[in-house]
C-alpha cells in the first residue's frame, strides 16, 4: 500500500482500482478533486459558520458546558447475540472506535487513550472520520490517530468516512491499521472462523460495494460489516450480514434533553441513529462517536467508545 503514494496519477489509479474496483476508484477520486476545488473557495464561509455557532453558544453561556461534555468520552458495553455464532467465538469482544475527528479536540482524544489502555478485547475496529474537516491537510489528524494506535492492541481494521480522503490509506496501514476498501478478511479461532467486511464511504462518496465486499464469504458464515454510515442498513441486511457496526451520526451531537437529536445529517430512521438496533434479522450498532464535528461541543449526548461482546444465542 505504500506504493499508493506514487505521484503518477495513472499508476495511482490502477492501484486504487485493484482495491476499490474501476468505477468506485474513479468516482471517489473525481468527487475528492471536485470537493477540494470547491472547498478552497468556501473555507472562509465555513470558518465564519463555525465562528457564528461558537459565538452564539458563548453568548448564551452554553459553550463551556458543551465543551466540557465533549471531553467526557465514556466506555459503553453492548452484548450481541448471534444464533449462528461458532462456539469458539462465544464471548469474542470487539473494541469499536468511531468519528475520532482527531484534529478537533485533544482533550477528547486524551480520554480515548486513557480508556483504551486498560481494556481487554480480541479485535479493534474503527468506523471512519479521522479528520475534522472534509478537505485540507489530513496529516494533523494522523498524528492523533497515531497516539490512539499506541494505546491499542490486537488486530485493527478500519473503514474510511466521508471526512477521509483515499490518500490517507497508506499512512493508516503504515500504523498497523488495515483499511478495508470493499474487502473482507477471515477472523479465526482454532478451526472456526467469522468474516469481517468493510465498505468505503456510502454517505458522501457513494463508493460502497457490499456485493464485492462479501463476494468470497461462505454463505453459512457469520458476517460482520463495517460501514461509516448506517444508512445502508437495508442493503447490509439483504446481503445476509449478521451484524453491522457504524458511526457517522454523532447521535445528533447537539440534542434535546433525553438525547433527542435536533439534526442527524443522515437519511435513516432515528431509532438507528445511536446505540443498538435490529432490522430484518440483522443486529446493528451506531456509535455516537468519540469526537465532535464542526464545533467541539456536546449537549445531552456523551461521546463514546464501545466494547461489543459476541454471544451465542437467540435475540
Amino acid at each position: 500500500m505504500k506504493s499508493l503514494r506514487i505521484r503518477d496519477p495513472d499508476v495511482a489509479l490502477k492501484l486504487l482500482e485493484t482495491r476499490l474496483g474501476r468505477m468506485h476508484a474513479r468516482q471517489r477520486l473525481d468527487i475528492e478533486r471536485d470537493h477540494e476545488a470547491k472547498a478552497s473557495g468556501q473555507g472562509l464561509t465555513l470558518h465564519i459558520k463555525q465562528m457564528m455557532i461558537e459565538a452564539i453558544l458563548r453568548a448564551t453561556g452554553a459553550y463551556w458546558w458543551g465543551h466540557a461534555n465533549a471531553r467526557k468520552v465514556q466506555l459503553r458495553r453492548n452484548d450481541v447475540r448471534l444464533p449462528r455464532l461458532p462456539k469458539a467465538f462465544d464471548g469474542f469482544t470487539i473494541l469499536h472506535l468511531s468519528d475520532l475527528h482527531a484534529d478537533m479536540s485533544a482533550p477528547a482524544l486524551d480520554r480515548v487513550v486513557q480508556l483504551a489502555l486498560g481494556l481487554e478485547y480480541d479485535l479493534c475496529v474503527l468506523t471512519g472520520d479521522y479528520r475534522g474537516c472534509t478537505y485540507g491537510d489530513y496529516k494533523p489528524c494522523l498524528e492523533g490517530v497515531a497516539r490512539v494506535r499506541e494505546a491499542l492492541h490486537a488486530d485493527i481494521y478500519a473503514v474510511l468516512g466521508n471526512h477521509d480522503p483515499i490518500g490517507m490509506v497508506p499512512d493508516l496501514e503504515a500504523l498497523g491499521i488495515r483499511v478495508l476498501l470493499n474487502e473482507s478478511v477471515a477472523v479465526e479461532r482454532g478451526a472456526a472462523s467469522i468474516y469481517l467486511s468493510g465498505v468505503d464511504d456510502a454517505h458522501f462518496y457513494h463508493a460502497d460495494d457490499i456485493e464485492k465486499a462479501a463476494a468470497h464469504i461462505p454463505e453459512a458464515s457469520v458476517k460482520i460489516l463495517l460501514s461509516h454510515t448506517p444508512e445502508i442498513y437495508r442493503q447490509a441486511a439483504h446481503a445476509g450480514f449478521d451484524l453491522m457496526l457504524s458511526g457517522h451520526t454523532h447521535g445528533g451531537q447537539i440534542c434535546l434533553p433525553g438525547g433527542v437529536p435536533i439534526l442527524l445529517g443522515a437519511d435513516l430512521p432515528r431509532a438507528l441513529a445511536a446505540g443498538a438496533w435490529r432490522r430484518a434479522g440483522m443486529a446493528g450498532y451506531t456509535s455516537v462517536g468519540a469526537g465532535s464535528c464542526l464545533v467541539p461541543v456536546r449537549f445531552n449526548n456523551r461521546p463514546e467508545i464501545t466494547l461489543h461482546r459476541l454471544l451465542l444465542g437467540g435475540f
